[in-house]
């Protein structure tokens, strides 16, 4: 049980106990309170049921999500490692996708509101892209950026930007990247997107502006004792790459 759960069942307690006590008070005023009494008790079943079943499902949406995971992960056909014998497999990285796309796509279907099913969502979208549905993918994708939960939103940005610079749309790229350099998300951090930004650039041809911004995040990108961060130590290979 997580703490957001235990929190959960910790209001529901507190409040079926306030509930009692005005009950044990209202019996010496039975006709003045019964009906007062009788709402209470319907909230507190429908807090406790309501609960319930958002407990059963998410654990179902969380069952259903992992399937899809080991469908996502099934190794491919093509694979150089060695496999058991009678190990599942997939002709193509394409083929998984489409697969593992409808999975996703059903518990984002279901169990929407819960954790697992919105991040189903985001699951919906990569799919979506590495099967070359691009349509599917930019609405799955752009439903996940406009997401309340700023972590997933985040992620729903960075592959959104992703599929745009995939598809010869820069100028949305490079919007969402500097959005996200912007913000202090912890599945994205300001140093990565500004990494593929440089990168965009990069492959535009805009070298300048790819080295300045490798620059900044060489120098921006320490920790508090002043060591660099994975995202310091990519931009100074960039900006000296080895030569091999």
């Amino acid at each position: 049980m997580d703490n957001a759960t235990k929190h959960q069942l910790k209001k529901q307690d507190k409040f079926v106990a306030v509930t009692t006590g005005g009950i044990h008070w209202a019996e010496q005023h039975r006709q003045k309170f019964i009906v007062g009494i009788a709402v209470a008790v319907v909230v507190i079943v429908g807090i406790v049921g309501g609960y319930s079943l958002y407990s059963s499902r998410s654990s179902q949406a969380a069952t259903d999500f992992g399937a899809a995971m080991q469908t996502y992960n099934t190794p491919l056909a093509t694979s150089t490692q060695q496999l058991a014998p009678g190990t599942k497999t997939f002709p193509d990285a394409k083929a998984r996708a489409i697969e593992a796309n409808k999975e996703f796509a059903a518990i984002a279907g279901k169990y929407g509101l819960t954790k697992s099913g919105k991040l189903a969502e985001y699951f919906v979208g990569l799919t979506a892209m590495e099967s070359g549905q691009n349509g599917p993918a930019e609405d799955a994708l752009k439903k996940v950026a406009s997401s309340w939960d700023s972590g997933l939103a985040a992620l729903g940005k960075m592959a959104l930007a992703q599929l745009y610079q995939q598809t010869n749309q820069d100028a949305k790229a490079i919007d969402l990247y500097n959005e996200l350099a912007k913000g202090s998300a912890v599945t994205v951090s300001p140093g990565m997107a500004q990494l593929q930004l440089a990168d965009l650039y990069q492959s535009e041809g805009k070298t300048e502006q790819a080295r300045k911004i490798y620059a900044e995040i060489k120098d921006k990108d320490k920790d508090a004792k002043g060591k660099p961060g994975a995202a310091s130590e990519i931009a100074s290979e960039k900006l000296n790459p080895k030569s091999k």
